[in-house]
């Protein structure tokens, strides 16, 4: 896990920041609060915080407006941003992962469930700088184009590699179609809708397991 942290927390419930607050810190997190969109961007811009918690409703910009707002940024373009939300409805879920949020969590949630997907997170981030991913038995060499799994080399086309490395960076999270075919095939290339469906048919066959999930309507997201 990776303690000394920065993390900003944008809720305009002075009961949930001081919550939430009080339990980041005891786990070596340093925390900054806002209390509505506004500032949360004011304090974004000259904290520069490792991640981002807003809340969806708020006075002012709404959580989705200034996660939209700073993905404009160059600076905010990788900085994980977490929804947490009393919104429950699949419309504004699908709405919060297009603006680019890493993950969604629904109101109420426990200090340990929250601090939980946190480290998570992290761990996560750390492994993509690393340029290895590694879950379970299944290990990504980014750099190298290399799969493993179960200790046996798995030969993917470069598609494949890509669109399982991409999937596989952040398991749980809900790719969007659109997300991936911008991302593994560039806006530049048109493609159909079956392509996705074709290549991730092709990753399980070869890994020999079901590994990721197809989520009706929305896109994929890859859990061992």
């Amino acid at each position: 896990m990776t303690k000394g942290n920065k993390i900003l927390i944008a809720d305009d419930e002075p009961d949930i920041l001081e919550i939430i607050e009080f339990n980041l810190q005891a786990q070596g997190y340093e925390v900054i609060t806002a209390k509505n969109g506004d500032e949360a961007i004011e304090k974004a811009k000259k904290e520069s915080p490792d991640l981002i918690i807003l809340d969806i409703m708020m006075p002012g910009k709404n959580g989705i407006e200034v996660c939209n707002q700073l993905r404009m940024i160059p600076a905010f373009k990788q900085t994980l941003i977490v929804f947490l939300t009393a919104l429950s409805d699949e419309a504004t879920e699908v709405k919060g992962l297009e603006t680019g949020a890493d993950d969604y969590l629904t109101k109420p949630v426990s200090p340990k469930v929250l601090i939980s997907k946190i480290n998570s997170l992290f761990r996560r981030l750390n492994k993509e700088e690393t340029g290895i991913i590694k879950i379970g038995d299944l290990q990504i060499n980014r750099e190298k184009y290399g799969v493993t799994f179960r200790g046996a080399d798995i030969v993917l086309a470069r598609k494949e590699f890509e669109l399982l490395s991409l999937l596989a960076s952040k398991p749980g999270k809900v790719f969007l179609r659109n997300e991936i075919l911008n991302q593994v095939w560039g806006t530049e290339v048109i493609v159909g809708d079956r392509t996705i469906d074709v290549h991730i048919r092709k990753i399980r066959q070869k890994l020999g397991i079901d590994c990721i999930t197809t989520v009706k309507g929305v896109g994929y997201k890859f859990e061992m």
